[in-house]
């Protein structure tokens, strides 16, 4: 099997290309290695499959690449690229997302359109919900993101679904909540925070702490993505989430403090315009359509994520 991927070299593209190898298939991975944050990162993020023979790096923006002939031959498609960040997606930045998220999405499905693809995984967001009361979320619920981020990542859902209805392209979209784990980017809580306690810094949480997510460990994501790619189902979104609990942020600080031995130097502040208060996912038709279902617990994940982290800066810096 012949797999691209896009944004490879990131968070979840980096582990699900090294799963997919793992696996046997040939993986063309993409990556324009944007100044979002610290390149060496992203290339640390490589470093166990970037020789591997069944893989190749395009180091280009998928908006700049000839993707018809990319295709060729390619039997999955897994769209993890995009501009990530809530916070980062107001004002004149938006042009970014939509040059990154939309535009680029619209091109990779037109390129699919003319291609014999067995499936297009895009990559979505739980924020496609945006701040709402009716927990848990379901894919029945009414979408109304509450920042630009969200705006992108749900007009990728739309483009998704059209491309399947008018040109029968195979998609699935997946709605993330809120992926933890080995490889978080930096601009992540979690990895903000463990850093923060790992060297006695200020860890800044803005609002009360008493938000709640639905965390979901990158492992879990990847099995998500192979799943719909292998499933027969078409033109469907799936919310993709964690063990089953909604964890509160301030008990999340605690438990990292637990596992690495250290008290946080806690500094709150105002809650960020774009933040939703809660969020947890009703994954019960991931579970009967894909045979989804979260392995990873969150203690276990979240022990695993610090551990990353400790070698990771131990190694860089």
């Amino acid at each position: 099997m012949k797999s691209l991927i896009t944004g490879a070299a990131g968070f979840i593209g980096s582990t699900l290309t090294e799963k997919l190898l793992k696996e046997g298939h040939q993986v063309i991975g993409v990556d324009c290695f944007i100044d979002y944050y610290d390149r060496s990162l992203k290339e640390n993020n490589m470093s166990s499959f970037i020789d591997h023979e069944n893989f190749t790096l395009i180091e280009y923006n998928i908006n700049e690449l000839d993707l018809k002939s990319l295709l060729k031959d390619v039997d999955y498609i897994f769209h993890q690229a995009a501009q990530a960040g809530v916070r980062s997606s107001w004002g004149e930045d938006f042009e970014i997302y939509t040059h990154n998220n939309i535009m680029g999405t619209q091109r990779l499905l037109e390129a699919a359109r003319g291609s014999n693809i067995k499936k297009f995984v895009y990559a979505s967001s739980s924020s496609v919900y945006g701040d709402t009361d009716k927990l848990p979320m379901k894919e029945t619920n009414r979408l109304q993101p509450v920042s630009p981020y969200g705006v992108s990542k749900l007009a990728g859902e739309n483009l998704c679904y059209l491309y399947y209805k008018n040109f029968n392209v195979p998609t699935v979209s997946l709605r993330y909540f809120t992926v933890f784990g080995e490889r978080q980017r930096p601009d992540m809580a979690f990895h903000i925070f463990i850093k923060a306690i790992l060297q006695d810094k200020k860890l800044t949480i803005f609002g009360d702490g008493k938000q709640s997510r639905n965390f979901t460990h990158v492992d879990d994501i990847v099995k998500a993505n192979i799943l719909a790619a292998e499933s027969d189902v078409e033109g469907e979104n799936f919310n993709i989430g964690g063990d089953g609990k909604r964890v509160v942020l301030n008990d999340a600080i605690s438990l990292m403090e637990k596992i690495i031995g250290k008290k946080a130097n806690r500094e709150y502040q105002k809650v960020v315009k774009g933040d939703v208060k809660h969020t947890s996912a009703d994954t019960s038709k991931a579970k009967k359509l894909l045979n989804y279902e979260a392995e990873i617990k969150f203690e276990n994940g979240l022990e695993r994520e610090i551990n990353s982290l400790k070698n990771l800066y131990s190694k860089l810096y």
